[in-house]
């Protein structure tokens, strides 16, 4: 009786907390064309997933927008600049290369020579500090001395 009451309180848990499937599209065409839009594009909202890949709200809400505006007629190009216009440069993967979004093309590279130029500087300043002594001829044989006796212990 247990086991029952326990397999229908599941079964209606699962149920209850199931979601709607996303409907497609009526066309396979717009659905193709709204794939293809929504994979260069880049999710608000999870910010390092695609459009096309992401299950959020916003993400749906933006998915239905690209759809409706297929339907109007819309190229891909004017459904990619109303996005810009809405959302900015960000919701692109592959930003345009301009004034503004220069420092995110370049820094990375800005940000590598700094540190190459930092290692390189930190290590000739360690360089010059250690000292180069010269050994007597006593200080060596007492140094062979030492490697024979440790050959030999071995």
């Amino acid at each position: 009786m247990k086991k029952v009451l326990f397999i229908t309180l599941c079964i209606v848990s699962l149920i209850v907390c199931a979601k709607d499937a996303v409907p497609l599209a009526d066309d396979p065409l717009i659905e193709q064309r709204l794939i293809s839009i929504s994979e260069e594009m880049r999710c608000l909202v999870c910010q390092n997933e695609s459009l096309a890949g992401s299950r959020s709200d916003l993400a749906n809400d933006l998915r239905r927008e690209i759809r409706t505006l297929i339907k109007e007629g819309k190229s891909d190009d004017q459904i990619r600049n109303f996005m810009v216009e809405r959302y900015g440069d960000f919701v692109l993967y592959r930003p345009p290369v301009k004034p503004i979004t220069l420092i995110l093309w370049i820094g990375p590279f800005v940000i590598l020579m700094v540190g190459i130029a930092g290692l390189l500087i930190y290590l000739r300043r360690r360089n010059s500090r250690v000292l180069s002594v010269t050994l007597s001829a006593e200080d060596n044989q007492k140094i062979d001395a030492l490697l024979n006796n440790a050959g030999k212990d071995s």
